[in-house]
């Protein structure tokens, strides 16, 4: 495992940005975006997944030079057009529309649509935290999960995203509706580690915790069972009306890889509406960390949490990069 700066691999993936025709400051804030990912611990969507995006600009499901344009306006919401751009910037520039909406009407909504992989959601949360703001955002995904009771894959993992701003350390939670994103296995697999609880089945129609036998399969456990595949066809269904968009079965149709995705951010400016916040969020948290312990040398951590902790060391002692994800991105 390398340890390398901030500054080394955000150059890098800049450069190799750049010479696959992506526009300077796009690339910029594409790859700072990525290292912030993986500074968080986030490794999954981080820099392990920029081969994958030189790989969707080389097959053109990425349009290196667009950026979104406004479709509709209705108040406090707003409807967008990704036009193929980088997903991770679009989803920024989105969220930030939805911030200024929050500071004029005090809800700010932007349904986003033909946009590509916005990477770890939790950015656009934290975005809209950093703001003063509760975000609120998901998008659709490819058919990646079958719903409660089938065999076939027919719904997204659809991740979902709240967050509440806090001194110190936002209050996050970020998670897609399969138990483990496919991000989330991949880096268990990299690692040689089994996934801590079953997240799929493997070939042999058994639950597992084995995250290359559930990579074959695409059989991933959605969360809560038939509550997790509700609350997935639910946000598709949100996502693709409110966009006008495609649904995840309409992504399917386009291929085997994932691009022209719904998404919508919310934010809600928590500063303005309720000035003494920060007390609440604090007394919640210190209660639950007052609960009784199962493990005493486990502490209790709240959502998000876990990262703060990843992103001191990682400054510290530098982002953990594998060998051979780094050989790959300097090859490319």
């Amino acid at each position: 495992m390398l340890r390398l700066s901030r500054e080394e691999i955000s150059q890098v993936m800049q450069e190799k940005l750049v010479k696959h025709g992506v526009p300077g400051d796009v690339a910029a804030d594409c790859a700072n975006l990525l290292v912030e990912n993986s500074i968080d611990g986030i490794y999954s969507h981080g820099v392990n997944r920029f081969p994958r995006i030189i790989s969707y600009l080389d097959k053109g499901y990425i349009k290196a030079g667009n950026v979104p344009t406004l479709v509709e306006s209705f108040g406090a919401f707003e409807k967008w057009d990704g036009n193929l751009g980088m997903g991770n910037t679009n989803a920024k520039f989105c969220m930030d529309r939805a911030i200024a909406l929050a500071h004029t009407y005090g809800i700010g909504c932007i349904a986003l649509r033909h946009t590509n992989h916005w990477m770890r959601g939790g950015t656009y949360g934290l975005q809209a935290a950093d703001a003063g703001c509760i975000g609120i955002c998901w998008t659709n995904t490819q058919p990646n999960m079958p719903a409660w009771g089938a065999k076939d894959r027919r719904i997204g993992n659809n991740p979902l995203i709240f967050c509440v701003p806090k001194e110190g350390g936002h209050v996050m939670m970020d998670g897609a509706m399969a138990q483990f994103s496919y991000g989330a296995i991949e880096s268990a697999r990299l690692a040689g580690k089994q996934l801590p609880v079953p997240g799929g089945f493997d070939t042999q129609g058994n639950i597992t915790c084995d995250p290359a036998e559930i990579e074959k399969t695409w059989r991933v456990l959605p969360i809560g069972y038939w509550k997790g595949s509700c609350i997935s066809i639910m946000l598709d269904m949100m996502a693709a009306t409110l966009s006008e968009g495609n649904s995840v079965s309409e992504v399917g149709k386009l291929g085997e890889d994932e691009f022209s995705l719904s998404q919508v951010l919310i934010a809600i400016d928590l500063k303005r509406i309720t000035p003494n916040y920060e007390a609440i969020v604090e007394h919640i948290i210190q209660d639950i960390k007052a609960s009784e312990r199962v493990d005493e040398n486990t502490q209790i951590l709240y959502p998000n949490e876990p990262c703060y902790i990843s992103r001191q060391d990682n400054l510290q002692n530098g982002i953990p990069v594998h060998e051979s994800v780094w050989e790959s991105i300097l090859a490319l």
